[in-house]
């Protein structure tokens, strides 16, 4: 460390010579290891701050204020006294009138009982009773509020010995900077802890407040402060310590709900992170499982069936949605398929925990994000596409799908839809151009990512609606999307709403829209509730579409704070 600069004529203090120590004892030493071991010892961090909080009480010793009395208000009694019968003098009556104030008695009052107090700290005397093979111990107190210590401790099977664990990021223990990982805890407020359990420690900390002194063992060796950049994750799972049977201490979790954002302060701890809410003020961390301990625990609660590497060759659905939904009557009569791009890599789709994010907002010139709506049959989507295009056609657009289907008189190619052979649209299937695509009545319908891209580079807003097994496809720095889950009201709502509503099976079927039934309804339910359940941690807005205008005005306002706030994205959108 560089020694303090010292003006002339100036006396080197205790610190300045025990930072030039070692490089005046160099020439005398003759072992490179002795040479090492003053290095370590004058170089000690600890030590040069214990030298510098040694000379800084030195310096308010020699510099503190001294109250020049302490009786300022009996003295002002007596000078009342002896100008009692000077009255005729003004300036001795106003003085008289002054001194006789209830606010000037109080005020000297005051100044009287602090110049009296001593606030030199007072530290507790040390045992008596060591003996003198004892290890060196630490007498430490902290004051506690009604905070938590912010420490957590275990014993050690073997000895029996109760450690510190960990230390809280933020709490009174670290913010003390007096207590460490690995110290041995020997006493709390005097009683003994050699027999007593970690939960019973726990209590006796619990119910102290005020003063709390400790007597530790220092560990052998103490922590360095990291000095690791902020990382801020999303939450995409709901997390209530309370409830958690493996965290070791529940007081100190830190509970959250999905799409929380957290900042992580350690994670020196492979099972428990330590982490705070974004944006509080309270700086104390809380215990949270890591990314690693809690995807083991999700995959063995799933049941195999789902399990994150089991995949098939391609993926079947309910039948086609939106411009490729197949009625009830064709999905018993056809072959239907619809698929998506295939990823055989092991993503955060399958293990909802953590994402990490930074925050993001979009500037002049950038694209606009992708914005997807994802929802149920018959929830509304083409209505509130369709109402965003009319509000605004120059800003908002929507993709024109591919078809291997012959074009009819009254279509034109790029308009409704771009028109080629059945074996170009395949050989576009193998080279992973559609983002999603089916076969219906013997030919190709799909949207392309190319599609997508033409849209954005024209500086608008590309609305596009598809299967949510899609999304972690769509979840790219290029597409950065904005995705809004519509989502339907309580059944008895929509019943209500839906009652003169039609249902259009298909985009080529425009002649067989139908009233909605009751089956109809159960099933937008249960896909709504599969939905949230499965892909809602990927859903950045949801929207009840209760009433279709209150819906449009929530997601316009939506889409308006996109463009122009900051939010949270994955990491790798800005740093690809």
């Amino acid at each position: 460390m560089p020694a303090l600069a010292t003006g002339a004529g100036h006396e080197p203090g205790l610190y300045e010579l025990l930072a030039a120590l070692p490089s005046q004892l160099q020439p005398h030493v003759s072992r490179p290891e002795d040479n090492t071991f003053l290095q370590d010892m004058f170089g000690e961090r600890s030590l040069h701050s214990l030298v510098k909080i040694h000379e800084l009480l030195q310096h308010y010793e020699g510099s503190k204020p001294i109250p020049v009395l302490g009786n300022a208000a009996a003295l002002a009694n007596e000078l009342s006294e002896q100008l009692e019968g000077k009255t005729t003098n003004g300036e001795i009556k106003e003085l008289l009138q002054i001194l006789a104030k209830p606010y000037v008695k109080s005020l000297l009052s005051v100044h009287d009982m602090v110049a009296q107090k001593s606030y030199d700290p007072e530290l507790p005397p040390l045992p008596e009773d060591l003996d003198d093979d004892e290890e060196s111990v630490k007498i430490i107190r902290l004051v506690k509020n009604k905070e938590p210590l912010g420490a957590t401790i275990r014993r050690n099977d073997h000895t029996g010995a109760i450690f510190v664990a960990r230390i809280m990021k933020g709490g009174a223990a670290d913010r003390s900077g007096l207590i460490h990982v690995g110290d041995e805890l020997k006493e709390v407020n005097g009683i003994p802890v050699d027999d007593k359990k970690p939960e019973e420690i726990i209590r006796i900390l619990a119910q102290s407040q005020g003063a709390i002194t400790f007597k530790v063992v220092p560990g052998i060796k103490e922590e360095v402060p990291s000095k690791e950049p902020k990382v801020f994750v999303k939450a995409l799972f709901d997390y209530d310590p309370k409830e958690d049977k493996a965290i070791p201490c529940k007081e100190a979790g830190l509970a959250f709900k999905k799409g929380s954002i957290l900042q992580i302060m350690s994670q020196d701890d492979a099972t428990w992170w330590q982490a705070r809410h974004e944006g509080e003020a309270n700086p104390r961390a809380g215990l949270i499982p890591s990314k690693q301990f809690q995807e083991r625990r999700f995959a063995l609660r799933r049941p195999a069936a789902t399990l994150p590497f089991q995949r098939t060759s391609s993926r079947r659905s309910s039948g086609f949605r939106r411009s490729f939904r197949l009625s009830r009557r064709d999905k018993k009569t056809n072959k239907s398929m619809y698929e998506c791009k295939k990823s055989e890599m092991y993503d955060m789709a399958d293990v909802p925990t953590y994402e990490e994010v930074t925050s993001y907002c979009r500037q002049s010139g950038d694209k606009h994000r992708l914005v997807v709506l994802v929802g149920p049959t018959g929830v509304g989507m083409n209505e509130l596409k369709r109402k965003l295009l009319i509000s605004d056609p120059q800003h908002f657009s929507v993709t024109i799908p591919h078809t291997s289907r012959a074009k009819r008189s009254q279509e034109s190619d790029g308009v409704e839809y771009h028109f080629i052979s059945k074996h170009l649209f395949e050989t576009d299937i193998h080279n992973s151009k559609f983002i999603e695509y089916g076969e219906y009545k013997g030919n190709y319908y799909g949207t392309s990512l190319d599609s997508i891209r033409s849209v954005l580079s024209k500086n608008k807003v590309c609305l596009l609606d598809v299967q949510p097994h899609t999304l972690k496809h769509l979840r790219t720095a290029e597409f950065k999307p904005y995705v809004v889950f519509v989502k339907p009201p309580a059944i008895e709502r929509l019943r209500e709403t839906r009652q003169n509503a039609k249902i259009i099976s298909g985009k080529d079927d425009k002649g067989s829209a139908k009233s909605f039934t009751e089956e109809d309804f159960q099933e937008m339910m249960r896909m709504a509730q599969m939905m949230e359940t499965q892909y809602g941690h990927l859903f950045e807005k949801v929207i009840v579409n209760d009433d279709l205008s209150t819906a449009f005005g929530e997601l316009r306002l939506a889409l308006k704070k996109v463009e122009m706030e900051t939010h949270w994205v994955p990491v790798s959108w800005t740093h690809s």
